[in-house]
């Protein structure tokens, strides 16, 4: 059998490769294929995965009221499949997705997983989007204890002074062959390049695009 492709060029999936449970069905988790935040779980069957496969959008099978469904065919919320990969044991699902409008879950929110103990809190991401998170929320509510708040109050003179600082003990530490030492200060680096990101309105998203493009 043909193998259907999911467009821009990502992976393909033998669908006879797939083990459904007894009532036909398979879960996909669906996550952002930048930073790997997790958006949601659904469900898919055979016919619901070949639509996906073919359109290069997800699709799903809706257990309640028994029919497929277009995610973010009313919102205008789809999601663009990038990569799509099954476990070890064929029963289960992991799609990689670009996300427009940045919003997957029906509250509204980003993500499905955006709550803990009944507490709103950021969905799990790789760690530089959970601390680009936390820096943006420092940059739109400022706190006057917070060190990440006094570097965007001194604009681009104490933002990039400290960038130029933290380049140059990478180098040092570098030089002098000491893995603890540059773990340390690159960590540095990262995050007062972040706080130049936020300063400038950029989205790390963004360089994450710059990068995956590059690999290509």
């Amino acid at each position: 059998m043909s193998v259907p492709q999911i467009q821009n060029h990502t992976q393909a999936i033998p669908l006879d490769k797939i083990r459904y449970n007894e009532q036909g069905l398979v879960a996909a988790i669906i996550q952002d294929y930048l930073d790997a935040t997790v958006l949601m779980l659904a469900w898919m069957n055979r016919e619901s995965l070949q639509k996906t496969l073919e359109t290069g959008e997800t699709w799903f099978w809706s257990r309640s009221r028994q029919e497929f469904w277009h995610k973010g065919e009313t919102s205008g919320h789809i999601q663009k499949v990038r990569s799509l990969r099954y476990d070890c044991d064929s029963d289960a699902l992991l799609i990689g997705v670009e996300q427009i409008g940045d919003i997957a879950c029906h509250t509204g929110e980003r993500s499905c997983f955006h709550r803990v103990d009944g507490i709103k809190a950021h969905p799990p991401a790789d760690t530089l989007s959970e601390l680009f998170a936390t820096i943006i929320e420092r940059r739109d509510n400022p706190n006057e204890s917070s060190y990440t708040c006094k570097l965007l109050a001194g604009g681009d003179n104490k933002i990039l002074k400290k960038i130029g600082e933290e380049s140059a003990e990478v180098v040092m530490a570098c030089k002098d062959d000491d893995p603890e030492a540059i773990a340390g200060e690159v960590a540095d680096l990262f995050y007062h390049t972040l706080v130049a990101l936020a300063h400038h309105q950029v989205d790390l998203k963004a360089v994450y695009r710059k990068l995956q493009d590059r690999r290509r």
